[in-house]
């Protein structure tokens, strides 16, 4: 009775043993409300998300072969015949080779007089090609009525040789269609050469 009394007086209001009547005790909160509570507060806490980012870098590739540009044919130069003409090694046979889109004086042509320039021409062409490979880049026709072979030649400098030909006055620009494929270019080098009064544009 005593301790009836004494539970009293501090407030506290007292249950039946089968009731978990201790947990009603004022100022202490029941355990399914701690857990709801906390359930609340997971649910509405503001979540993070980390993403992992991988950070690559790329690497250089091998360098690429210097490969000659398609259509164009390794050749030996054996021997020139004159300013605008020579021969080459090509697929293990001699061939002739008629420069295309330009044309250098005459100097061997059969009963026709040596052209102004036409020794100079060949003289240039002689010390330029004469044992150097080159690469012939062929255009729509292969062969010429003479039998020639028809072609651009290429310097291992990545110039074109009837180009300068025509740039430094020893040719001037001869278009046969459909040959055609750099008219443009050897007709604005032969404007150059011809304004500056280089080579036959000067002498003849």
């Amino acid at each position: 009775m005593k301790i009836r009394t004494v539970m009293a007086a501090k407030g506290i209001v007292p249950v039946a043993p089968d009731v978990i009547g201790a947990w009603h005790a004022p100022g202490v909160r029941s355990p399914l409300a701690v857990l709801l509570v906390c359930a609340l507060a997971a649910c509405t806490a503001p979540t993070t998300t980390v993403t992992r980012t991988k950070t690559v870098t790329a690497q250089p590739s091998p360098r690429s072969p210097d490969l000659p540009p398609a259509g164009r044919r390794t050749a030996l130069v054996t021997r020139v015949v004159d300013g605008d003409t020579a021969h080459v090694r090509y697929h293990g046979r001699d061939i002739t080779i008629r420069f295309i889109g330009v044309d250098t004086p005459e100097t061997v042509a059969p009963g026709q007089p040596i052209e102004c320039f036409g020794p100079e021409a060949s003289a240039f062409t002689t010390k330029t090609l004469d044992g150097e490979t080159v690469r012939l880049e062929f255009d729509v026709d292969r062969i010429d009525p003479y039998g020639r072979t028809l072609a651009y030649l290429w310097m291992p400098d990545g110039s074109m040789f009837n180009q300068t030909l025509v740039r430094d006055g020893f040719a001037t620009v001869a278009t046969y269609p459909p040959d055609t494929r750099y008219v443009q270019r050897f007709q604005a080098a032969q404007r150059d050469a011809r304004g500056d009064g280089r080579g036959l544009w000067g002498a003849c």
